[in-house]
């Protein structure tokens, strides 16, 4: 293995090190019961969607169907990001953890695509 090899490999091996890939949040009773009941509305509206493409529903009427549950996604990542932000990005900030500002800025651009 060439030196480049070597300095590559490392510098994998610190990113692997400073990644965070299985972090979690613990969700008070209520966070958790809101995100769930918004999850299990999108879901029964999936599956009304599909019934309408089964049944050979109007075009228009499958759209307006999608435009509800894209509206209902996007409220749910609302919820969600706001209490990303009062939560886990005011506590890192607070404990001096500047990276999660890039975080969320990283975030922020994918969300708004």
């Amino acid at each position: 293995m060439n030196s480049d090899e070597t300095n590559k490999l490392n510098k994998e091996e610190e990113i692997t090190k400073e990644c965070d890939c299985h972090r979690t949040k613990e969700r008070s009773e209520k966070e958790y019961k809101d995100l769930i009941h918004r999850l299990n509305r999108i879901e029964g509206q999936i599956r009304g969607i599909r019934g309408m493409v089964e049944k050979q529903a109007y075009c228009t009427d499958i759209l307006i169907q999608v435009a509800a549950v894209n509206a209902a996604l996007n409220s749910f990542n609302k919820v969600l990001l706001a209490e990303h932000i009062k939560t886990c990005v005011t506590r890192d900030i607070r404990e001096g953890k500047e990276e999660t500002v890039d975080e969320l800025l990283r975030t922020l651009q994918r969300l708004m695509k």
